[in-house]
């Protein structure tokens, strides 16, 4: 299929190589003491954590004190369970932290990898067929999606707008499902083409919004609040930072594009076009 051309390189990291023991001959293990340098890089190490809990504590801070507020000073009541409420906001904190440092440490850095991977690969073919499996994989499991899906068919079923029983709820719930995450892997191809093609963002993005008042007017209406909603259980923790990640390293790689013009965006695309997706679903199985 088509190709594209790569920006040059800046470097090629350096592969490093670590002696082994000869054939038949056992490791000798060591003792080992760390230096001066390696010390110093895990107190970095652990001051940086530090810091990251503090940002993670000031992040939480507001919704702390609302609620403290409306308990204390609206309702006027006691906190029943204190201490394990307690225990459960710094489980929070802990894995808001542990998950932003995980972001920095593997998603972004793997994003980016394999865009700049596929780019300079040169095969459209394969780059978009990655964009739209990412797309699709991520979304599919996405449990907001699955709660939304089977509750939107049970709603669906109550109002007679689908056949009644578990069978036809599942099944319904299964195919709003897969509407969605083919809609993201679609959104995303969309999103690679114009980094590639240069497309301007906010065309596509005003044609894409009057194509959905477009559909509100014609889909049934049982399905529009559904739909509008379907854009947003796609942006989840994990495709956030792996859609970004990948629409970033692209435009680093791809000659003649700017990451923080047109590095971001595709988000936006996969928040919008389950939106259409959804309501032409829904006029779909209303005909």
């Amino acid at each position: 299929m088509g190709s594209f051309t790569t920006a040059e390189p800046q470097h090629r990291a350096k592969r490093q190589f670590k002696p082994r023991a000869a054939a038949g001959q056992p490791l000798i293990l060591t003792s080992h003491f760390l230096s001066a340098g390696e010390l110093i890089g895990m107190l970095g190490s652990i001051r940086g954590m530090m810091g990251l809990l503090g940002g993670t504590l000031r992040d939480l801070a507001p919704i702390i004190l609302i609620i403290a507020f409306f308990q204390f000073v609206v309702l006027r009541q006691p906190v029943h369970n204190l201490a394990d409420i307690a225990v459960g906001f710094l489980f929070v904190m802990l894995g808001l932290a542990v998950f932003i440092r995980g972001l920095e440490m593997a998603l972004f850095p793997l994003g980016e990898a394999l865009a700049n991977a596929f780019a300079r690969k040169g095969s459209l073919f394969w780059l978009l067929s990655f964009g739209f499996g990412l797309g699709f994989g991520t979304t599919v499991a996405e449990p907001a999606l699955i709660a939304v899906s089977e509750e939107a068919a049970g709603v669906m079923s109550g109002a007679g707008f689908i056949a009644e029983g578990e069978a036809s709820k599942a099944l319904h719930a299964q195919a709003l499902r897969y509407t969605v995450a083919v809609s993201v892997g679609s959104s995303l191809v969309i999103g690679i083409l114009r980094i590639l093609k240069g497309w301007p963002i906010q065309w596509i993005i005003i044609s894409g919004y009057i194509l959905v008042v477009a559909l509100t007017m014609i889909a049934p209406k049982e399905i529009v609040g559904i739909a509008y909603d379907s854009g947003g259980v796609t942006t989840s923790t994990i495709t956030v930072p792996l859609v970004t990640a990948l629409g970033v390293g692209l435009a680093s790689v791809i000659k003649g594009r700017n990451p923080m013009i047109d590095g971001f965006g595709l988000i936006a695309f996969a928040s919008l076009m389950p939106i259409i997706f959804v309501l032409i679903f829904g006029v779909v199985i209303s005909a």
